[in-house]
């Protein structure tokens, strides 16, 4: 921690004044932790234990900020700051959410003159998009008890807006709605041009494997479109410039594509998505697609889950977009109620958010999905019945972390290094995972893929004789575009008919390819993952491994509720009561101007 606070004193140090000095510092510091600004009238707080700074002198100074040469306004000359609105920002991270509010604001602009076009566009389909959701709202009906078929208003909404955002937890039908959004569209226009994209190859390609395998009662032309549109990462379809912090694609040169989605855009951070949305075009239909509960990105910025708490998604409607969802539901008792009309929409975002609250994987009354709800709402008596009662199919607490546990999973991993064939291995050791929340430590990535590696070895599974050794699973953490891997994507190690070993992957199209290890040097052993590097997956089982120890700052809320929704079936956790209970307590909450800004 002390190297750590060296380099933001040393960020610091470059500025001359005294009075910008610990301001500077705390920026930097912040910005490592994911905010994107600082709230200047709480600098004075933060650093009351620092050995660097004088906490009383930062809070006289506070006044005096906006008079440094090296700090500007929203409206001022170009300076390495920005103070705006009580927030110091270094400029770029201003920049890049001035230009995020600018061109959703734009969006949400350019959808309003469209709104009676594109509602006759629908009324001309209505007997295919009614079609579209009968079944699936009887069936989401007769779960829940609902009446709102919130994958219709999600869909509807999606082709009227340029702008849109489907949050909701795992099953709650984000890719089936976007199957049925393109449905429509592809309906409405055969030539439409469609991007799919996701932070990581792992996430595009999982999008676009249940875009081929949708069940949607849709004519065969439709379905060949549906199957044929290639995943991106977000990096890939902007193509990335190499060792620059630049992308072909921009303002100048926008992306040729009527729609374009973002799956698991939580994971999105402030400058790759402001990058993004410089180079969507003007005509171009953007719909976001995440948990708004889950983790956030690695890098700076929350935004995926600022832009859903900027309003309560959908509350209200105006009673023209109501009138028009209404059109495609026959039953009254199902149609949206007068509550959800508003004269004028009290927040810019109200109708482009739009929340999917059933889940169709988890039951909300036991098992992954009572326990997710008992953690995203820190109910701690949930919790405690979770730890204390060892009766629930789908969940079990291990406070003392039992090797019998631990070995009794592990030896699940016996499956795929058995199977001879390469394909079906790598499904195979797709359907468990291993899920830990730091990388050091005896709870830590290193450590716990070195138990498993050195447990399967004693049960002569494994024969460890090097780097790439026989059946090592790997994950890529860089991307490789001239081999189309990505960062994330998981291979096997394996001989080839000549005894030659290799890394052996499934392509987007499900296919076998491979490559010498030697060309993927940045890769990593995957019995075990980092809880983050898990975003984006999802598994049949899964083991989480919590470190035994509360003041582990990376502990919070999102992240265990990230772990524990990967598995479909079964989910392990083993941590303390203390630890579980206090992970589920912390929030990540970073600084930005997002909601606030939306007025301006």
């Amino acid at each position: 921690m002390q190297t750590l606070n060296n380099v933001h004193q040393q960020f610091a140090e470059f500025f001359k004044s005294e009075t910008l000095k610990p301001f500077a510092f705390l920026v930097s510091k912040k910005l490592s932790e994911g905010h994107i600004c600082i709230q200047v009238n709480d600098a004075a707080l933060e650093l009351e234990e620092s050995a660097f700074f004088d906490a009383k002198t930062v809070f006289r100074n506070i006044a005096k900020l906006q008079e440094e040469p090296l700090v500007t306004t929203s409206n001022g000359p170009k300076q390495p700051f920005v103070l705006h609105n009580s927030r110091l920002y270094l400029q770029r991270y201003f920049n890049y959410e001035t230009a995020i509010l600018k061109r959703i604001k734009a969006f949400v602009e350019s959808e309003k003159g469209l709104f009676e076009k594109r509602a006759q566009q629908l009324s001309s389909h209505a007997a295919f998009i009614r079609s579209l959701f009968n079944s699936a709202a009887a069936n989401e009906n007769a779960l829940s008890g609902e009446n709102i078929d919130w994958q219709l208003v999600a869909a509807i909404s999606a082709v009227l807006n340029n702008f849109t955002i489907i949050t909701g937890g795992p099953g709650t039908g984000k890719t089936t709605t976007v199957a049925k959004v393109l449905a429509i569209l592809y309906t409405l226009n055969p030539d439409l041009k469609v991007a799919l994209v996701a932070p990581t190859g792992k996430a595009a390609m999982r999008m676009a494997e249940s875009l081929k395998s949708s069940s949607l009662n849709v004519a065969s032309d439709i379905k060949e479109k549906l199957q044929a549109v290639t995943p991106a990462t977000i990096h890939r379809l902007l193509k990335y410039v190499p060792d620059t912090p630049y992308f072909k694609h921009n303002k100048e040169n926008p992306l040729n594509y009527d729609v374009v989605i973002v799956d698991e855009s939580s994971m999105i951070d402030v400058a790759l998505f402001a990058k993004l949305l410089d180079a969507t075009g003007p005509e171009t239909k953007l719909v976001l697609l995440g948990d708004r509960d889950q983790l956030a990105s690695v890098e700076a910025g929350s935004l995926f889950g600022d832009l859903c708490r900027s309003q309560s998604a959908l509350e209200f409607l105006s009673p023209e977009r109501a009138a028009v969802i209404n059109s495609f539901i026959a039953e009254s008792e199902r149609q949206l109620p007068p509550d959800y009309f508003l004269k004028s929409a009290p927040h810019l975002l109200s109708e482009n958010i739009i929340e999917l609250k059933k889940s169709h994987r988890f039951t909300s009354d036991k098992g992954i999905g009572k326990f997710s709800k008992a953690i995203i709402k820190n109910d701690l008596e949930g919790l405690k019945e979770y730890i204390e009662n060892d009766q629930d199919e789908q969940v079990t607490i291990d406070t003392q972390y039992a090797p019998e546990l631990f070995e009794k999973f592990v030896e699940g991993y016996a499956e795929y290094i058995r199977e001879p064939d390469i394909k079906k291995a790598l499904q195979k050791l797709g359907q468990l995972r291993v899920l830990c929340a730091v990388r050091e430590g005896e709870q830590g990535l290193y450590s716990l893929n070195t138990a498993i590696e050195n447990y399967l070895r004693k049960k002569k599974l494994l024969d460890k004789r090097s780097e790439y050794y026989e059946n090592r699973p790997i994950i890529v953490t860089r991307n490789y575009y001239s081999l189309d891997l990505f960062n994330g994507d998981i291979g096997i190690i394996r001989a080839d008919e000549n005894g030659v070993l290799k890394a052996w992957f499934e392509d987007s199209n499900k296919e076998l390819k491979s490559v010498l290890p030697g060309y993927i040097a940045e890769s990593e052993t995957v019995f075990a993952m980092t809880i983050h590097k898990s975003q984006g997956s999802e598994y049949d089982k899964v083991l989480v491994v919590l470190p035994d120890n509360t003041n582990v700052r990376i502990l919070t809320r999102e992240l265990l509720y990230t772990a524990v929704t990967r598995p479909k079936s079964k989910v392990i956790v083993q941590a303390s009561e203390a630890v579980i209970l206090q992970t589920a307590e912390g929030v990540v909450e970073r600084a930005s101007g997002i909601m606030e800004r939306f007025d301006e």
